[in-house]
Formats: C-alpha cells, structure tokens, sequence
C-alpha cells in the first residue's frame, strides 16, 4: 500500500499547475513565457535530478531515500503556495526534483521486494501514476472553488496527499532499521550492494554509466522511456489545441485530454502482464504503436467526427506505453543496484529528452502555420518508438552474458 501511495504522488503535484496556471498568471502577472517555463520545469527537473539517484540510495538506501523524497515534495508543494514569484518556482523545483528521485528509485525496490511479480507491481505502479495524475488535474479547480477561489490553498491541499503516502511509507522504513545487520548494515543498504546475473563461477565485470552508455540494451531502453515520454507531453500539452483549431470548444478540448486517463489506467495495468506471456516480445509494443498512430491519424484526417474514439485509442497507447517503458528497465536489469543504474539512466535522459517533445510540435506549428506538419511528425515519431522498442523488448540483461556476475559502481 505504501508503494502504491507513493506512486499517486508522482504526478498530482504536477497535473495540478495547468488548471490553475490562468489564476496565477492573473495573481502574480507574469507572461506566458514565464508560465510555459513553470509547467516545463518539473519535466527538465525529472530529468537532471534522476542522476542524483546512485549516490542518494547508497547512503541512505532505497527505502529510507522514499521517506526522504516525500518530505522534500511536501516542503516544495508547501513552498510554491506562498507569497512571492521566486517561492513559486523554487517550489516547483523541489517537487520536480523529489518526483524525479522517486520515479528512479521505485523500479529498483520493485525489483528488489516484488521480484516474483514485477509485472504486475510495474503495471500497478503506472496505474496509480495515472490516477495521481488524474485527481491533480480534475480536483485542483474544485480545491480552489472551495477555497473560496484561492489557487495557493488548491495547490497545497495537495501536500496532504504526500503527508498520507508518508505516513504508510513509515513503517517500512522501521522495518528495513530493524533488519540491520552486526555490521551496522541494514537490509536495505545490502540490496543496493552487487548484483549477480550467473552462478558463484561467474566473472565480475565493473558496471558504471560509462559501460552502460555504450551497452545496446541500456541505449534501447532509455530511447524507448525518452521516446514514449516525447509523445506524452507533446499531445498533453498541443492535443486540446488541435481541438480547438478544428472548433472545438476550449473547455470541451482540455477535457479530452483528461478523458485519455480512463483508457490509459486500464492497460497500464494490462500492459506489463500480457507482455510477459506473449510471443513475440516485440508485439505488445507493435499493438501500443498502432493504437497510437492510429489516434494521430484521426487527428489528422477528422479531429472533430470522433474525438472519443482518438482519445481512446490514445489512452490507451499512452497507458502501454508507460507500464511497458517502466517494465523494461526492471526486466533488463539483472539486480537491484543494476536496476537503479538503468533506471537512473533511462529516466534521467529520457526525460531530457522528452521536453523536447511539446518544443519541437510548437516549432512546427508555428513553421508551418498548422497542424498537419506536426501531427506528421508525431507519426514518425512514434514509428521511431517502434524501432527502438524492439531492442528493449528483447529477452537478455543490460551487460549480460552468461557467466558474468555485474556490479554496479
């Protein structure tokens, strides 16, 4: 449970801005540079800080460094709602970092604690992403309505939810102290230790970023993380947009991006699961691909003839497409502290590169004075996921070979 509500909390701080972002530009009077800057920063921020990770989890172990990222996302929720424009954004820092660490850490103690059903824990885990998500964006306007119209009180009310995750999140802390070790070692720091591909004959090889940065299945999984995460938040953020230019209403448009979260909830939680029955271990992403490129199409040929159908398909590719990205990184990695190396890897360029997603689609809008040319684009993009996915897709290690024992710098 305390995973779980860790999980809801990895998004709710961040869907929450975009409702409320016309009250604060309104309160504080900045532009909308400034207020694109505040709804990227967590993206960019999910990016750097994940490589913080490594050396975080090594002092104070996987479990201990969760208690610590929900206090720091408290702190940040709490920090943006003040007084003041620097607070604003110092906050949103701090949330984005904080986010940023649990989004590496939690594959690592999946890997670690729930080995025999990864793919169900990984499935659960981005459902729960995407219900955090979901409540950020569709609770944060009636919070401030019942706030009597306040954003600051909306925006922390949301601390409350990290303050519940905490408090679930506690006991595990005291139960992973109470296994210290004589040496003064605790469960938990022994499972950030090595890491074992083969048996007791196996041949120990170094694992730092460098080896990884150079290893295909390391490079497949994180452009498959950074990929799928372009297509996220190039259609979160132009989607309703689209919709509009085709004449939809604009409070009809943001709720169709809201509505893919239904969609989506159902096969992050599928996803993971089917893939590990199937064969070939490509398919399921071949399926993700069509159902997202299929939505494109319809955006592109016929925004307005079934809207409900493109957003279907597309909650239902943005949902895969999470749980499966996520799932890579457990089921490519041989070890826990092998899992917290690609995950740090995965999620921290990957997010770098998913905020060139809604950029670049913004760039070609702006070129080409429509939305042809970046759907097109949004197509080619997803065919490039395709690609790559293949090799993360694949049954094999990060840097593994039978009879060598990897361990993680």
């Amino acid at each position: 449970m305390g995973l779980l509500a860790i999980s809801l909390n990895l998004r709710a701080a961040v869907s929450s801005i975009g409702p409320v972002i016309d009250d604060i530009r309104a309160d504080l009077g900045f532009s909308a540079a400034a207020a694109s800057l505040l709804t990227t920063i967590p993206v960019v921020a999910f990016g750097i800080f994940a490589f913080a990770v490594p050396g975080l989890s090594k002092r104070l172990g996987m479990h201990r460094l969760l208690g610590l990222v929900l206090v720091v996302l408290v702190a940040g929720i709490l920090l943006r709602s003040m007084p003041g424009l620097a607070l604003l954004f110092l906050g949103t820092c701090l949330v984005g970092a904080a986010i940023a660490v649990g989004n590496v850490v939690i594959p690592a103690v999946i890997k670690s604690d729930f080995a025999a059903k990864s793919g169900l824990m990984m499935g659960l885990y981005s459902t729960f992403i995407g219900i955090g998500a979901s409540l950020g964006a569709g609770l944060t306007v009636p919070l401030r309505d019942s706030f009597g119209g306040s954003w600051r009180w909306a925006l922390a009310a949301w601390a409350g939810l990290a303050v519940f995750a905490l408090l679930t999140w506690v006991p595990q802390i005291i139960r992973r102290g109470a296994g210290t070790k004589p040496g003064g070692t605790s469960a938990d720091e022994v499972g950030l230790g090595e890491g074992r591909i083969s048996g007791s004959r196996a041949v120990k090889v170094s694992a730092g970023m460098r080896e990884l940065l150079t290893d295909p299945v390391a490079i497949a999984v994180t452009l498959t993380m950074g990929i799928q995460s372009m297509t996220y938040y190039a259609s979160l953020t132009w989607v309703p947009s689209i919709f509009m230019a085709a004449g939809m209403p604009a409070d009809k448009a943001g709720w169709m991006v809201a509505f893919t979260v239904f969609p989506a909830t159902v096969t992050s939680l599928l996803a993971p699961v089917f893939a590990q029955r199937v064969r070939p271990t490509w398919l399921p992403m071949l399926i993700v691909v069509g159902l997202g490129i299929s939505s494109c199409v319809g955006l592109l040929t016929a925004p307005l003839a079934a809207p409900y159908v493109w957003m279907t398909l597309l909650g239902f590719a943005q949902g895969a497409q999470l749980a499966l990205s996520l799932s890579f990184i457990v089921w490519r990695s041989p070890s826990v502290p092998m899992t917290a190396k690609v995950s740090t890897m995965a999620q921290g360029f990957g997010y770098i590169l998913a905020a060139a997603g809604p950029i670049g689609m913004g760039a070609l809008h702006s070129f080409s004075g429509g939305w042809t040319v970046p759907i097109i684009a949004l197509l080619c993009v997803y065919a490039v996921l395709f690609a790559v996915s293949v090799l993360a897709a694949r049954d094999g290690f990060v840097l593994g070979r039978a009879g060598r024992e990897v361990v993680a710098d």
